[in-house]
Formats: structure tokens, sequence, C-alpha cells
């Protein structure tokens, strides 16, 4: 899988994702660092088919009125440590592989997965 990390969480996690086997790069890589604003960060995503992992609740509203980002993933967990946060996407990284083959946005909270709606992908 591609993944997009915004600037909230750590580049830590594209480093973690990428020594999981994915392809995954953080926003502080990209000319406008985290500075991006999130139109340009979405389009990024979709032209390269990354999913985008955010804190950002905008990008919610934005995939689902115009579709951009193509794929979200959302950290809905709330003041959480780096540490923490990266061992909760390593724990939930298969049911999160899982639920991108069938859906275009997923909330990882805590202790549950949510797959919102599905696609024929």
């Amino acid at each position: 899988m591609k993944f997009i990390v915004d600037a909230q969480p750590p580049p830590r996690l594209a480093s973690f994702l990428t020594a999981k086997g994915h392809d995954a790069v953080h926003v502080a890589t990209l000319p406008g660092e985290v500075r991006t604003p999130d139109p340009e960060i979405a389009a990024v995503a979709d032209a390269e088919g990354r999913i985008v992992i955010t804190k950002d609740a905008d990008f919610r509203h934005s995939h689902t009125v115009s579709g951009a980002p193509a794929s979200l993933l959302l950290v809905s967990t709330g003041n959480i440590r780096n540490d923490e946060l990266i061992e909760l996407c390593g724990r939930r990284l298969g049911d999160i592989e899982k639920a991108f083959a069938s859906a275009a946005f997923v909330e990882l909270h805590r202790d549950v997965l949510i797959v919102h709606g599905s696609d024929a992908r």
C-alpha cells in the first residue's frame, strides 16, 4: 500500500510503514513541508495513489464532500504519544490493509477500527 502521512503524526510513522513493506512518505518531504495545504496533500495522494493518514478532521469533510483525498485513514485517538500511535498502527495494520481492500475511508480509534462504507474495489 502507498501512504502519505500528514503533519500531525510523526515522520517515524512513515518510516515504520516503510519498514513493514509499504511505500510511505511524510508531508515533511513535500516542497511545502508540514505547511503544505490540505488540498495539495490530497492532490499528491490522489496522483500517486496514496492513502492520507491524518488526525485532521478537515480531511473527513473534503473526502465526504468532494472525494479528495480518494482514500483516507483518520486517526481518531485524541491525544496519543507517538510511540503509542506507532504501536497501535502496528497492532492494527493487518485490519487496516483489509479495510482498504473494500473501502476508501477508515477511522482508527484506540479500541476500534471503523470502516465507512465500501466500494467495488
